[in-house]
């Protein structure tokens, strides 16, 4: 699993972040190829998400 380069929110997998802004990832792909790693995370679901902080309503 790669680590988002800029700071994940919370409540977000870090490489689906990474993955969806950062187009240096894609740009090694040729026209209509599928990334592997997002293949696999749509298929398997995430592995991590980032903890959401708790909430101060309650």
């Amino acid at each position: 699993m790669t680590v988002a380069a800029q700071e994940t929110p919370p409540g977000e997998c870090p490489q689906c972040w990474q993955h969806a802004y950062d187009k240096s990832i894609h740009r090694r792909l040729g026209p209509r190829e599928d990334c592997p790693e997002c293949v696999d995370h749509m298929i398997n679901g995430c592995p991590y998400l980032v903890p959401k902080k708790k909430s101060f309503w309650w």
